[in-house]
């Protein structure tokens, strides 16, 4: 299907003429009433005839009159077929038994899977000024405004196997309404089910942290990627390919977002742990480094002074004792010696 503009009267002049036609068909009536009474059967027979048969079908003509606000389109068919679409804001008039055609106009898009149940039901509220209200979603209008579509939080295993939970946030609009209506079922439903398909297929290339040995580009070659330190460029591999799922569907992936990403809870906690561990393991390490160099700074100084000479076994001991209070977690407790060195 191929989307095509249906160039449709103005809506005004239309509206007046009808007005006019009931107007006319009252004065009918009553003009074949006051024709009838003075006995002019024949004139006053068809003058009440055509006006009591204009009132009671009168208002058929009134429902082709459609309104289109900005940003809104109307996809009209006439007994079956594809007749055109209502783009332009204004106000129209089309054949009155055209109907507007939207598959998903129950379907409140915010997860998966979200569809009214009873979808016979009309959420109507009264303001505090007394005005009615109708829910929009129960419109046959295809809104042609950005929408964001805050997909569900879904459990997805990473490269390495281990199950993370992720959400996304697509940004997204209707631009071919014609393929949105005709050539899937629901293009809502229909747009977050591919999001979850293209969020499993590009998480699972990458692992939760950087880890060796993995190759996230598909160039045979390891790299750095990772969710937590790639999301952009994860977000944006998502997109494009969720575009090229939905290309069908009339839809354009403006933007994707990465809303929420952590462990699954049933290993969170021993992540926790590993991650510590990496983090002490990573500390000792400096500390160690450190104290190693203080050490031999503290020989040289000595040796290049002149302060004392310490043999192997005592320049050992030396050793042993500043690294043990320089790598130790608690405070050391200093021992004065006030004998001799030896």
């Amino acid at each position: 299907m191929q989307e095509k503009t249906l160039k449709a009267r103005a809506g005004l002049p239309m509206l007046i003429l009808f007005i006019l036609l009931y107007l006319a068909a009252i004065a009918l009536v009553v003009v074949g009433g006051v024709l009838l009474d003075r006995g002019v059967s024949a004139w006053g027979g068809v003058s009440l005839g055509v006006g009591i048969f204009w009132i009671l079908i009168g208002f058929i003509p009134f429902l082709g009159l459609k309104i289109i606000r900005p940003q809104e389109a109307l996809v009209l068919t006439l007994f079956g077929q594809y007749t055109g679409t209502l783009k332009e804001p204004g106000f129209y008039f089309v054949h009155p038994f055209s109907v507007a055609v939207n598959p998903a106009a129950k379907t409140r898009l915010g997860q998966s899977g979200d569809v009214e149940g009873d979808g016979s039901k009309l959420n109507v509220t009264l303001s505090g000024s007394g005005q009615v209200a109708v829910d929009s979603r129960f419109s046959k209008k295809i809104s042609l405004k950005v929408l964001t579509l805050n997909n569900a939080k879904q459990k997805v295993n990473d490269a390495l196997g281990n199950p993370v939970e992720i959400g996304v946030a697509v940004i997204w609009r209707v631009v071919d309404t014609a393929k949105a209506v005709f050539d899937v079922d629901n293009y809502k439903e229909y747009l977050s089910l591919q999001c979850d398909s293209a969020v499993r297929d590009i998480v699972r290339i990458y692992p939760y942290d950087v880890a060796p040995g993995i190759d996230t580009t598909g160039d045979g070659k390891p790299d750095e990627g990772s969710l937590r330190g790639s999301s952009t460029i994860v977000a944006e591999r998502i997109r494009k390919l969720l575009q090229e799922r939905v290309e069908n569907a009339g839809l354009e992936i403006l933007d994707t977002r990465i809303t929420y990403l952590a462990y699954a809870p049933e290993i969170a906690a021993v992540m926790l742990q590993r991650q510590q561990a990496t983090a002490i393991v990573d500390a000792r390490k400096m500390i160690v480094d450190g104290a190693v160099s203080i050490v031999d700074m503290a020989l040289e100084k000595l040796s290049e002074n002149d302060v004392v000479e310490l043999d192997e076994e005592r320049k050992a001991a030396m050793v042993s004792n500043l690294l043990v209070v320089l790598c130790g977690n608690r405070d050391v407790s200093p021992v004065v010696n006030s004998g001799s060195l030896y």
